[in-house]
């Protein structure tokens, strides 16, 4: 089984089913003269003369109806009023987008470095995602030194190797 057979699933197995038959039946109604089904020829072929004949019977098609969707009218937003979502770069460094090749270290290559060198808090105004909020705005010790009385110094020299 490729997966699981969900509600949506079985809608859209049914409208292809549905769609199925409506088109067989719309091909049958406008060429069914043309192509007469082996099952009809056969009944023919076994008639007596003597049985009344049955009327065709007619194929009717339900009528189509358009509906007509209303649609909601989108409130009209100034651009300009919408907060973007990430903070303009900076002069400096749109320059360098358009300053040479990337295959010369260049241009998008220079660019995309500079940009991995911000943190996000340099680069967007607020948290965009739930995970982002955990570690938004920490001040992290970027001067960390192992404590003097720790074992840090014996573990790090005596059990791993230098190779």
């Amino acid at each position: 089984m490729r997966g699981p057979l969900t509600t949506q699933n079985q809608n859209c197995y049914r409208q292809l089913i549905e769609k199925e038959a409506y088109t067989r039946l719309a091909w049958k109604i406008k060429y069914g003269q043309e192509y007469p089904s082996r099952i009809a020829a056969t009944f023919r072929a076994k008639k007596e003369p003597g049985l009344p004949k049955l009327p065709a019977a007619e194929t009717i098609l339900p009528p189509i109806v358009k509906r007509e969707v209303q649609a909601v009218p989108e409130p009209k937003l100034d651009l300009k009023l919408k907060a973007p979502l990430m903070r303009p770069v900076t002069p400096k460094t749109r320059e360098t987008l358009y300053d040479g090749i990337s295959t010369e270290g260049k241009g998008r290559a220079l660019y995309m470095r500079q940009r991995l060198g911000k943190g996000p808090e340099e680069k967007f105004d607020h948290p965009q995602l739930s995970s982002w909020e955990y570690g938004w705005k920490l001040d992290y010790g970027i001067d960390y030194r192992s404590p003097v009385s720790g074992r840090s110094g014996i573990v790090r020299s005596t059990f791993y190797a230098r190779n």
